[in-house]
């Protein structure tokens, strides 16, 4: 009854029926399905609108006879309340009896699989698809209930615990993807027993164990990847004699053992073989290549059996197998003999082996080395005949001795006159910059003077220009004795309190220990106030500099604190729970943060390096306009002051800019890489990274950085942070600050952008993603020396080169690899002072998009 009540509303709602073939919805009990999950999962209601038809204009709804077959969540978005709190709650899928599919990729579903999906789907439930989608805890073992399930794909998540062997039950089962998960424990044999799967991917896991021998029973197989778990033991002899269909197999990056099955080589329908990065070993010589010439007219993808022990010659029938494939790769192996003649138009590589003739070989003692430890004799490549010398009389010798006498003795004193010159050019250069320099102090410009670096603690700073003097009684009371009440934080270079002023005026009080913290900090903050003055520089009120151990400096209170705090805040409703900020108060925050540096490094002569940029360090007022502090590690660019330029042209090239006393490098490319894991917090709302360089971070930053890619919009939409409420337009602007973000946090630092270069890009975001006047340079590629904007964005990353975009990893074949960090808060690694020559951001033109 109460049904045949809710269709009654419905109609009247809708208006007559429809004819069936409208495929409108006749079902209450479907109906209200649908309003259970639109609620639970807290869907948009321009997605699913309320007063229509769900059949007909609901998105990713799909109907047949009147009823639900299938829900496609993938690319929705769920209203403010539901991003702040998303979870794993899908309840309404148990009423809709004729649903076939259910599809979420990418849709966050935080939480465990319910253990009902099993019992409580429908019987003709056939298709469930819940990648990238944030799940969390086990398999369940009851899916195998799902008698008519044909294909499962729970890749790209967190699962954790053992495949259940009860998956081995279900008999229509074509597609089983398991990928990029944390899965442990063997490969279960009773997957054997899925006779019709055609694809089985248990790629990126951390599985163990051999192959199970069943897995031969797998007869309708097309494609096998095992790529990069920790398998072992050989390959099962008889694995490959029943996957006659079989067309794809990656196992690499595993530590199997042992030859190749002779099975393998009879497969005649093989298109993609990745068997890299194993143990495995023995020579080609014996591999039966009986059908190798079958198919060799047909063009297949890749054949990579690089960085494994194979060793010996490689025969000339196996060009004929080569043949096939378009790339083969016969890298890292332990080959000897002269390079095999391949065809010129194949692409075959044969580098890091012990052959005689193609570059990038072996060493001769490592490959004698590899070859005596199996008692196998090496055929050592053939040294050049050296040439005869000719025969020369003795006068001539002694003729030819006069004549190199007298060219020594012409180069010695021509290297003395030059190096003279030398000396003399170097002095005037110094005598020049030292005018330019005292001409600059005398000009009273807002900058601050060329100089090695920071004055002493006991300089002299004109205090009259650095805010008012104010007394030690006077502190005491502002902070009421500096009790805890007051205390805000304990900072690296003082302790911070807040305290109320004569006057009603509040302030920042910064509590500086002398025995405690470096005792030049307080003399950096003060020079850079004295001669730098910016707008986004936390404003300085005064100084109390009377007691010689404690020393305390004032500034002004930022109602909202800094940007660790305020990302996210309580709200004043309780129910609420915490409010993050919107996209266009990250942008400003982002945008003001560059305007700072971009006076530190562009506007100050010589210019000065921050070396302490995180959240905590960006104040903002009560407009949250940024006033950037922490000023007391503040260091002149390394290598700019006058007196440097004979270190300068005389220093080698360096491979790390690192100091040698555990301090932030003084380079401006290390503020843009910490400036880098700033933008990204903002993207990501992932609080306290840019703050820290523990392991936990820099493993999150290795699977992040991967799903921000300058080809793919939709990627970013995995990393971005969920309480944000975007649209389209928005979106653009947070994929724009993304690529910003890793390019920023480039490993080399000579291929960071310079900031005046960031702060363009920020202020112009859409010009960074969008095609500008069909111009065709979709992606502001750029015109410098090293190449295109692809290029400088992704060049010089130790990940693979060619971005695939199959998240979290930037390649479904390769295994996951991080970068490595070191140095500083920010964990910059690889540093150097050389600066491109030209920039990766061109400078936009015309105003900023405010397509908001």
């Amino acid at each position: 009854m109460p049904e045949l009540l809710l269709v009654f509303v419905f109609a009247l709602l809708f208006g007559s029926p429809a004819p069936a073939t409208a495929q409108n919805l006749t079902s209450g009990t479907d109906l209200a399905a649908l309003f259970s999950l639109r609620s639970s999962l807290g869907l948009r209601a321009r997605d699913w609108p309320r007063r229509s038809d769900p059949c007909s204009t609901w998105t990713g709804v799909s109907c047949r006879g009147g009823r639900v077959v299938a829900v496609n969540v993938s690319g929705l978005r769920r209203t403010r309340l539901g991003r702040l709190n998303p979870r794993f709650a899908v309840d309404g899928l148990r009423n809709l009896t004729r649903l076939q599919s259910f599809i979420a990729s990418g849709f966050l579903l935080p939480g465990r699989i319910p253990s009902w999906f099993g019992s409580g789907l429908s019987s003709s439930f056939s298709v469930l698809v819940l990648s990238a989608a944030s799940v969390t805890g086990d398999i369940p073992p009851s899916l195998s209930q799902l008698s008519n399930l044909s294909s499962l794909d729970l890749s790209s998540n967190f699962l954790s615990g053992l495949i259940p062997p009860a998956l081995g039950t279900l008999p229509n089962l074509q597609t089983l993807t398991l990928s990029y998960n944390n899965l442990t424990g063997q490969v279960p044999p009773q997957l054997g027993n899925l006779s019709g799967l055609s694809s089985l991917d248990l790629s990126f896991n951390s599985l163990l164990g051999a192959i199970p021998d069943d897995l031969k029973n797998l007869r309708s197989l097309r494609s096998l990847d095992l790529a990069g778990n920790s398998l072992s033991g050989s390959l099962p002899s008889a694995l490959f004699s029943g996957l006659l269909f079989l067309q794809s197999v990656i196992i690499s990056r595993n530590n199997f053992s042992g030859a190749i099955p002779a099975s393998f080589w009879s497969l005649l329908g093989l298109e993609f073989v990745d068997l890299s990065h194993n143990n495995l070993t023995g020579t080609l010589e014996d591999i039966p290549l009986a059908n190798a010439s079958a198919g060799a007219n047909v063009s297949r993808a890749a054949f990579n059996l690089s960085n494994n022990l194979y060793y010996g010659h490689v025969p000339s029938g196996f060009n004929t197998l080569f043949a096939k494939y378009v790339l083969v790769d016969l890298s890292g192996n332990y080959f000897q003999g002269s390079e095999p003649a391949v065809d010129s138009t194949k692409n075959v590589s044969f580098a890091g082996n012990c052959l005689r003739g193609p570059p990038g070989q072996r060493s001769v003692s490592e490959c004698q080395q590899f070859y005596a430890a199996r008692g196998l004799s090496f055929d050592f490549p053939a040294a050049p005949t050296p040439a005869t010398p000719p025969v020369v009389s003795p006068g001539s010798n002694r003729k030819k001795r006069g004549w190199s006498l007298k060219y020594i003795l012409i180069s010695v004193f021509g290297g003395i006159v030059l190096l003279v010159l030398v000396i003399v050019f170097i002095v005037l250069c110094l005598m020049r910059c030292g005018g330019q320099a005292a001409e600059q102090r005398e000009s009273g410009a807002n900058a601050v003077p060329s100089g090695a670096g920071p004055p002493p603690s006991g300089a002299s700073v004109n205090l009259s220009a650095v805010g008012d003097s104010f007394t030690y009684d006077q502190l005491i009371k502002a902070t009421s004795e500096f009790s805890d009440d007051n205390l805000i934080k304990h900072g690296h270079s003082g302790d911070l309190f807040h305290g109320i002023l004569e006057g009603g005026v509040p302030v920042v009080v910064k509590k500086i220990d002398l025995r405690v913290v470096k005792k030049e900090g307080h003399a950096i903050e003060l020079d850079v106030f004295a001669k730098a003055s910016h707008s986004r520089l936390v404003p300085l009120l005064g100084h109390c500099l009377d007691n010689e151990n404690v020393k305390f400096l004032l500034y002004k209170f930022m109602p909202n604190r800094d940007l660790s705090s305020a990302l996210y805040r309580k709200n004043e409703s309780e129910e609420e729970g915490l409010q993050s900020l919107d996209w266009i108060t990250r942008l400003k925050i982002a945008t003001g943060v560059a305007e700072a540096l971009c006076f530190l490094h562009h506007q100050c002569v010589p210019p000065l390096v921050h070396r302490d940029i995180q959240a905590s360090s960006i104040l903002l007022d009560d407009k949250f306009e940024v006033r950037l502090g922490s000023l007391s590690e503040v260091s002149p660019q390394e290598g700019d002051g006058h007196q440097k330029v004979i270190t300068r042209l005389l220093r080698f090239s360096q491979t790390s800019e690192a100091s040698s006393s555990g301090s932030p490098p003084s380079t401006c490319a290390y503020d843009v890489y910490c400036f880098g894991k700033v933008l990204l917090e903002l993207v990501t709302g992932k609080l306290g990274i840019s703050g820290s360089d523990n392991a936990m971070t820099n493993e999150w930053m290795d699977q992040t950085l991967p799903y921000i890619s300058i080809y793919e919009k939709e990627l970013v939409t995995n990393i971005v942070d969920p309480s944000l409420i975007v649209d389209e337009d928005l979106l653009e602007e947070v994929w724009a600050m993304a690529i910003v973000a890793k390019s920023c946090l480039n490993p080399k630092p000579s291929k960071r952008p310079l900031m005046r270069y960031i702060l363009k890009a920020l202020e112009n975001p859409l010009k960074v993603v969008r095609e500008e006047n069909g111009s065709g340079s979709a992606r502001l590629r750029a015109t410098s020396s090293r190449g295109s904007w692809n290029a400088a964005l992704f060049g010089s990353w130790r990940h693979s080169s060619s971005e695939i975009p199959v998240p979290p990893r930037e390649d479904n074949t390769l295994k996951r690899s991080g970068t490595t960090r070191s140095q500083g808060s920010c964990g910059e690694h690889s540093f150097n002072h050389k600066r491109p020559s030209k920039e990766i951001f061109p400078e936009p033109s015309g105003a900023r998009d405010t397509n908001d």
